[in-house]
């Protein structure tokens, strides 16, 4: 099992090897690790919706595979693109959740991959007579909320 010093080592070395001049900071999280990338090129992570983070969120996630599960994730940000990008997710699954338990009318967001849909999840989840599904069969899934 890898240490969280040697996840963000590895990650260092992705960025490095991409040619990018990037500082890993591994955060302890209750739910499990979070690795905040800074520098001069940070930007060029986080550009066209943070397509190549995405993508490094992925490669590192599959690296690690065996040392994260369900309960204990393992995030890749970069600048506090993804922590602001979280809470935006959060704040409108909250939004339609309540506008769901208001009009009684189901609430779609979406698509959204595994990792948004949990932050959604979770949201919804908090809040009071309603609840949440993923529906579709492809790796980005629409999430459901209506009302219990």
């Amino acid at each position: 099992m890898a240490t969280p010093a040697e996840i963000g080592a590895f990650v260092e070395k992705i960025v490095t090897a991409m040619g990018l001049t990037l500082h890993a900071e591994v955060e302890e999280m209750p739910d499990g690790l979070r690795i905040n990338l800074t520098g001069e090129d940070g930007s060029i992570l986080i550009r066209h919706q943070g397509e190549a983070l995405g993508a490094l969120q992925h490669v590192v996630g599959s690296v690690f595979r065996q040392d994260v599960d369900e309960r204990r994730r393992l995030v890749v940000d970069c600048q506090g693109y993804r922590k602001a990008k979280d809470a935006e997710l959060k704040q409108m699954a909250t939004f339609l959740a309540e506008k769901a338990r208001n009009s009684g009318l189901a609430q779609e967001i979406g698509p959204l991959n595994p990792y948004e849909r949990r932050i959604v999840h979770l949201a919804v989840g908090e809040v009071d007579r309603v609840s949440s599904e993923s529906i579709g069969d492809a790796f980005e899934k629409t999430v459901i909320i209506s009302v219990k």
